[in-house]
């Protein structure tokens, strides 16, 4: 097979899929519905409510069981008193309000109450008591007045009603998280990124290449540190800059060291954030944060995937009513809103601009446009070294062999290489990432992991060896296709094998005969099946499908057919809305049918010449099971097949790899 790095490698299978997925608990049911499910929060608002409940009850018992034990004192009449007080055995009386308090002399401690009409000692005399036995016992008045007072009498009244009030505090707090928010909807949900923050700060420094566009935007640095100088002389800084590229090239890094570089804030929101279920919320949103960036400026906003909102208007079910065109319009009435003053860059990020509204592109608004490139050897490179800043390489890592290695990677790509290198390194307990483990690591990017596992019988691995060999042979042997750097019958994600095809160059630009030799070496897999076994199986499915793909472009959008004539029928990807006539279709298809008929037979054509090379290397391949680049030009050499050799003045660009 010879996928692309776009389509991964796919064997053919006529059987469906028979994996069942499980979602939920450990044994893949899902959870079952309950009273958490019916209230707001769920079962962890449901639990909660329970813990409050018990420990409202535990306190109240605490409570009344300190109340009911905190006076184990014996409580006597004042009949009983006064008969004591003529017995001599009370040494010391004290008042508090109603309350006696009585010590004997013994240290024995009682309580009593006395009539308010009237003061303890009268009540004691009309008791029996004389003035001469009261003059014996120490009697004190404690004064009622306090803290201590008026917390004893209202504390029985004031402590439920707080534990109710605290109680009724976390239901709303609840209720709120789920019920009342809709009151917050209008709120911009943008992360504001603090300039002082020095974890999160990201300056040009931390951005490897994209030196065309770090350029660009070093004026948006400069006016954002002194606008004076732009205003003085009537210059307007750009109000919008819409950063365009292909995934994982560095568009949101780029803005945000567009911001730590000029020390401001950085609003940072995804344009899907801004849209939700309610009509009016996405242009409510958009005002709020507006109004927060111009009470922060200078600052940046931000808006990651803008084609979510900002796509050609007219298109929805909606109409002018649509939620999406109504976040549109708003964007477009707040950047026209900008005064010269107000220092607010507003940037976004797209890799779909072909969709944009014009509205949104206009000078005014988004009107300065910096398209960042997949990187060439020489970023690739820089790139990978701001990568391998942190991780411990080994003596044998040369950097400069991986970036002309990963033509057609992003820097997202060139990430996820470093980190599966230092994956592999640690899996096997080693401390340092060695040469081998990066080298691995750019198959794993692009085809997936090996699927060890995977045992094939010597009759699949000799029709897998085949197969992959007429890809190579194919390629090694017409002058327009990419070198054959290696071949592999190792299953690696969805592929059974795999040949790494790597250009000599970086190119923006693919010839006719390119494309013709290309499609030539894909189809070298399908022509070995037929060539030597008689019969063609699954495999080269994913095959068919690039190479279709590419011969219709080459037809409909590259002019590269001389019957239909350098004419684009399609625009895009998308061949299902294009406007021309049945006949023309038909003449499309049919000169897509012979561009692949012609490589076919050109495929053909070179593997029954060189049929002893296709036999003795596929041998070989299903002995060593991978041919690396050296080995697999020794045998090309024997078969008397001169191999690919890079010219000196050629320099490097970008293609994406076929494998």
């Amino acid at each position: 097979m010879a996928p692309t790095k776009e389509n991964p490698p796919q064997k053919g299978d006529k059987k469906g899929s028979k994996g069942k997925g499980k979602q939920g608990g450990k044994d893949g049911k899902a959870p079952k519905g309950g009273l958490g499910g019916m209230i707001p929060g769920g079962s962890g608002f449901f639990a909660n409510l329970i813990s409050i409940f018990v420990i409202f009850l535990l306190l109240m018992t605490a409570y009344s069981f300190v109340t009911s034990h905190s006076k184990k004192t014996e409580t006597i009449s004042l009949t009983q008193l006064a008969t004591d007080v003529r017995a001599g055995s009370v040494s010391t009386i004290t008042i508090s309000g109603n309350d006696v308090a009585l010590v004997y002399g013994d240290g024995t401690k009682k309580e009593a109450m006395k009539d308010p009409s009237q003061g303890l000692p009268e009540t004691l005399v009309s008791y029996g008591a004389t003035p001469e036995q009261l003059s014996h016992v120490a009697i004190t008045i404690a004064n009622e007045s306090g803290f201590r007072y008026y917390f004893s009498a209202l504390a029985p009244i004031i402590l439920p009603v707080i534990l109710l009030g605290i109680l009724f505090l976390f239901l709303v707090r609840q209720v709120k998280g789920a019920g009342m928010q809709a009151f917050t909807f209008g709120q911009s949900k943008a992360r504001l990124t603090d300039p002082s923050d020095q974890s999160t700060r990201v300056t040009f420094a931390d951005v490897a290449g994209a030196k065309e566009a770090k350029e660009e935007l070093m004026e948006i640095v400069d006016f954002l540190k002194n606008p004076k100088k732009f205003l003085d002389i009537g210059a307007r800084i750009p109000k919008g800059i819409m950063l365009m590229g292909a995934p994982g090239t560095g568009k949101t890094l780029l803005a945000r060291a567009v911001a730590g570089e000029a020390g401001v804030p950085f609003l940072s929101i995804s344009g899907s954030e801004f849209v939700e279920m309610f009509v009016g919320v996405g242009a409510s949103r958009v005002r709020d944060l507006f109004q927060l960036a111009k009470r922060s400026s200078p600052a940046i906003i931000f808006v990651d995937e803008i084609d979510a909102v900002g796509r050609v208007r007219g298109s929805g079910v909606g109409g002018g009513n649509d939620e999406r065109e109504q976040t549109l319009n708003q964007i477009l009435v707040e950047m026209d809103g900008f005064e010269p003053t107000e220092k607010v860059i507003v940037m976004a990020a797209t890799n779909r601009p072909d969709v944009l509204d014009p509205a949104l592109l206009r000078p005014g608004r988004f009107d300065r446009r910096v398209t960042i490139d997949l990187p060439d050897r020489k970023d690739r490179l820089e790139i990978l070294k701001v990568h391998a800043r942190k991780k411990p390489l080994g003596p044998d890592v040369v950097l400069d062999v991986i970036a002309e290695r990963t033509p057609g990677f992003s820097g997202a790509e060139l990430y996820s290489l470093m980190n599966e290198g230092a994956i592999l390194a640690a899996r096997e307990n080693r401390k340092e990432i060695t040469q081998y483990d990066l080298i691995r690591s750019i198959e794993k990017v692009i085809l997936g992991p090996e699927r060890k596992s995977h045992l094939m019988s010597k009759k699949q691995k000799r029709l897998t060896a085949y197969h992959e060999v007429g890809h190579a042979l194919v390629s090694s042997v017409l002058p327009n296709a990419d070198p054959v750097h290696k071949i592999s019958i190792i299953s690696r994600g969805r592929a059974a094998g795999y040949t790494l095809k790597l250009p000599f160059e970086d190119s923006k630009m693919q010839s006719k005969k390119e494309f013709l030799d290309d499609i030539a070496g894909t189809l070298g897999g399908y022509v070995a099946e037929e060539l030597v076994f008689g019969d063609v199986t699954t495999g080269p499915s994913n095959d068919l499908a690039v190479i279709t793909a590419l011969a219709r472009d080459m037809v409909s959008r590259y002019g590269m057919s001389d019957l239909v004539g350098p004419v684009a029928f399609a625009t895009d990807q998308n061949y299902r809305n294009e406007t021309y006539s049945q006949n023309m279709a038909s003449t499309i298809d049919d000169e897509v049918r012979r561009i692949i008929e012609e490589a076919k037979e050109k495929a053909r054509g070179v593997l029954v010449t060189h049929r002893e090379a296709l036999n003795m290397i596929s041998e070989r391949l299903v002995e060593v099971e991978t041919l690396e680049r050296d080995e697999f030009e020794k045998l090309l050499i024997l078969n008397g097949i001169e191999p690919k050799k890079k010219e000196e003045d050629e320099t490097p660009l970008v293609v994406a790899p076929t494998v």
